[in-house]
């Protein structure tokens, strides 16, 4: 990757406390090394994404296995408007609360099962990107310096 390149990509790291899943600190890596997101940092990058990305795509879950079963899976989940959104929310969440689905809509499970998704996908990233490889660029800039 050229070093332009790398220098404008966005790296994070998330401290997290493995026995809740919580973050405990989120910090931001560049050329200049890392320093903590300021509050004001996180809400722009959370508006970025949608309010509760993960609950979504549950709840899409949820609604896909329903017209699974009614016959009616050509949907996609497309929603047209924020109005079918509303709609949408309203009908699926008492039918979410009262299903087994409650409890893995708990933000403790959802943190848990993020922490399990990380760590895998850990497993399965290359060696040489990421952070370790903006680290030996800085490493190498310094020596030249």
């Amino acid at each position: 990757m050229a070093d332009s390149d790398e220098s404008k990509r966005k790296l994070f790291i998330f401290s997290l406390d493995t026995d809740s899943g919580q973050v405990v600190k989120f910090e931001s890596v560049d050329t200049a090394g890392r320093h903590e997101l300021s509050e004001e940092e996180k809400a722009t990058l959370a508006k970025e994404g949608s309010d509760s990305p993960i609950e979504e795509l549950l709840e899409e879950a949820f609604e896909a296995g329903i017209a699974c079963v009614m016959g009616d899976a050509s949907d996609n989940g497309a929603i047209k408007s924020k109005e079918d959104e509303d709609l949408h929310r309203l009908l699926l969440e008492p039918l979410i609360e009262h299903s087994s689905a409650a409890r893995l809509m708990r933000r403790e499970v959802l943190s848990r099962a993020i922490l399990r998704s990380l760590i895998r996908q850990s497993l399965n990233s290359k060696p040489g990107s990421g952070a370790g490889a903006l680290q030996s660029e800085r490493s190498q800039s310094r020596r030249t310096t």
